[in-house]
């Protein structure tokens, strides 16, 4: 009984970080925070790499974009300046690259 409760609780408490479905927003303020995409890694928050299904999708820099505001974890608007952004992200060509680099964004993402 007693692993049943503790399983119970890590299957409750994990289920939020599981995925991490984006939906790009027209306006700025529609969006739960704001984007900049960086040229470089170093100057970047966070690492993402955009996965083909929303099974792969997690906070830790793989993204799934979807087509409607009603199916996103979040929504983003992306601006045309680093100082506006909230959070700036690099785009990585392989999944093993994403990550955070400035973990004190995470709460972006709760």
């Amino acid at each position: 009984m007693k692993k049943i409760i503790i399983l119970s609780f890590i299957a409750l408490f994990s289920l939020p970080l599981l995925g991490q479905k984006i939906h790009k927003v027209d306006y700025s303020s529609q969006a739960d925070f704001t984007v900049f995409i960086v040229d470089y890694e170093s100057q970047a928050d966070l690492k993402v790499y955009e996965v083909e299904y929303s099974s792969q999708a997690n906070k830790d820099g793989h993204w799934f974009f979807v087509d409607y505001s009603s199916q996103a974890d979040k929504k983003i608007y992306f601006v045309d300046y680093s100082s506006q952004a909230d959070l700036k992200i690099y785009i990585v060509d392989y999944s093993s690259q994403a990550g955070w680099r400035n973990s004190s964004k995470k709460h972006l993402f709760f």
